[in-house]
């Protein structure tokens, strides 16, 4: 087998494994949003996405448990995030007298990690806090931005997913990958040369792969904080994605603050009715 014949087969494992990840959730969330009886509708595509939509109350919403939201309401900070418009919801959702967020779809990561985190009383636990590395009294800040600093004087703008304590995160579920970006643009960062061994890390045509680790990475080191990746079980694509980054980081106390965590690992920290929305919604829990 040739390198190029490996990569090409290294694509459509990734493909194959975030394309039933997708189906299983489709699945499910039809399921689940029949059972509920919530209101939703089917996207466009090849494997489309359940969309949700608030209560005409404003005071539900069926892509999240209902202890989850009414916390998200109650901080206006949370409450932004929900306003946030899919960038494709003109193209691959029905159009209705109503805007399509992000934050509307069954496959949307940032969903999953706000069911999570906005539970009241899970960022508390003692348990969850010694598998993540957080404190027990450290409030969740999503779409997070480091400012990380640039050569020509300027500071990056791009949002983290979500800051807890002394940790940033990054939430993927369904998403191919982690994004590919120039590399001219990428060595405009302060420090990357010296972060990285910046041969060994994975390009493809002159365009660095898994950017958004890269640049995670780049400002846990600008902030003297530690990252953390949270994935799925069912995508190994996106574990082995994150130790090709990991293995060419120089410092091994910068190692030491990067690691990984997986949805499943979390649920034994999480309280029984988070765990049996993830279980039903998801497919996620501690023996999946």
């Amino acid at each position: 087998m040739t390198f190029i014949d490996f990569q090409e087969n290294a694509t459509v494992s990734v493909a194959r494994s975030a394309s039933l990840l997708r189906q299983e959730l489709a699945a499910r969330n039809h399921a689940y949003a029949t059972l509920h009886q919530l209101f939703h509708v089917t996207g466009y595509g090849e494997i489309p996405a359940v969309l949700y939509r608030p209560s005409e109350c404003g005071q539900r919403h069926g892509n999240f448990i209902q202890s989850s939201y009414r916390a998200i309401l109650k901080k206006p900070e949370w409450g932004r995030r929900l306003q946030k418009v899919h960038s494709s919801g003109k193209y691959v959702f029905p159009q209705q007298d109503y805007v399509w967020r992000e934050l509307d779809s069954s496959m949307s990561s940032d969903a999953l990690l706000m069911n999570i985190f906005c539970y009241p009383g899970v960022t508390r636990g003692r348990e969850m806090s010694n598998l993540l590395g957080t404190g027990v009294k450290d409030v969740p800040q999503f779409g997070f931005r480091p400012r990380i600093p640039l050569l020509n004087r300027a500071v990056e703008r791009t949002e983290i997913d979500m800051k807890l304590g002394t940790v940033l995160f990054e939430a993927k579920l369904t998403e191919g990958g982690f994004q590919i970006q120039d590399a001219t643009l990428v060595k405009q960062y302060c420090c990357f040369e010296d972060v990285f061994e910046c041969d060994e890390l994975p390009k493809t045509k002159g365009r660095y792969t898994s950017y958004q680790l890269i640049r995670n990475v780049l400002a846990a080191h600008a902030l003297d904080l530690s990252f953390c990746l949270l994935v799925d079980a069912r995508r190994p694509d996106l574990v082995e994605d994150w130790y090709q980054i990991v293995r060419c980081i120089r410092s091994a106390a910068l190692r030491t603050r990067c690691r990984v965590h997986t949805w499943q690992e979390l649920c034994v920290c999480l309280p029984p009715r988070l765990r049996c929305f993830l279980d039903l919604k998801y497919g996620i829990g501690p023996s999946s």
